[in-house]
């Protein structure tokens, strides 16, 4: 599914992201600080992508139900999932604006905004490489 454009594929509109791993395409996004079988020639600057979420009332609801009973609540791993998901594709885009071949040292952060909404960053610096 490289040609595929974000929202596009199996997964497209039927329920929540739940992939497990991140799209790795034209630009490689890594968590280290390089890129095996490449060396870095130019350092662009942080990338990033920013969401801010809160939980419809539905969510709220049966959460905080969930909340007395203990457990998984799978209606806030949802919202984290998106959260962290759509972020993580705004840092994509943003490097692709600055026509990046990679983002190193990749990372996500949460903040709690207000009561009820979270900031959630996906950050990284994009670089430009050449294969050794």
């Amino acid at each position: 599914m490289p040609n595929a454009k974000r929202g596009e594929g199996d997964d497209a509109g039927r329920g929540p992201y739940r992939k497990g791993i991140e799209r790795n395409g034209p630009v490689v996004v890594t968590t280290g600080n390089d890129v095996a079988g490449h060396r870095i020639v130019e350092y662009l600057g942080v990338v990033r992508g920013i969401v801010v979420r809160s939980l419809n009332i539905g969510q709220g609801v049966v959460g905080g139900l969930k909340q007395i009973f203990g457990g998984n609540i799978q209606e806030y791993i949802q919202v984290c999932e998106e959260a962290r998901h759509e972020a993580y594709e705004e840092m994509v885009q943003h490097a692709e604006l600055l026509e990046a071949h990679a983002i190193i040292a990749m990372r996500y952060d949460a903040t709690e905004f207000s009561q009820g909404a979270t900031e959630v960053l996906a950050y990284g610096t994009a670089v430009r490489l050449d294969r050794i």
